[in-house]
């Protein structure tokens, strides 16, 4: 997530170096602040974790990390403060951890409630997941014929071959 100035909202490491440091606060506006919020990274081994905010260790070599918020999926469960049947309806993305260890990162190409959004990383058998944004998000996929090329921004994450 960004702030309006562009900067990024909560840690923030890129190549190893911290651009932003964590951001502790337990309230504010916004999902970013919907708590349990938390942190996607990659440590120095290219091993990827989810965790909550409270729980990252500050101090481990970490080489990329984002924080975000909220949580999806926690323990295996989803967030408990997500509905069922919710009218929250947006486009969302998101980041999970797979058994195997593989990132599975996720995109709505629909309006999804959290609940739904979090639901499907639970079917994937993700034990920790994490919502990066929502409805600024665009997808650039020609292999699977989804090409979104409006709006202003630039690449979060991406694939190269």
């Amino acid at each position: 997530m960004y702030n309006k100035d562009l900067s990024p909202q909560g840690l923030y490491i890129e190549n190893g170096q911290q651009i932003k440091a964590l951001d502790k606060k337990e309230s504010g506006y916004g999902n970013f602040y919907l708590q349990p919020n938390g942190v996607f990274s990659i440590n120095n081994e290219d091993v990827a974790t989810i965790t909550t905010t409270k729980k990252f260790n500050e101090e481990l070599p970490i080489k990329y990390a984002t924080q975000s918020g909220p949580m999806l999926i926690i323990g295996g469960q989803i967030h408990s403060k997500f509905t069922k049947g919710s009218k929250n309806m947006h486009i969302r993305n998101g980041v999970g951890i797979r058994p195997n260890g593989n990132v599975l990162f996720a995109m709505s190409k629909e309006k999804i409630n959290f609940y739904d959004f979090a639901q499907f990383f639970k079917k994937m058998d993700c034990k920790n997941a994490l919502y990066l944004d929502g409805f600024v998000s665009r997808t650039y996929l020609p292999c699977q014929n989804w090409i979104q090329e409006d709006g202003n921004f630039g690449v979060i994450i991406g694939e190269v071959e």
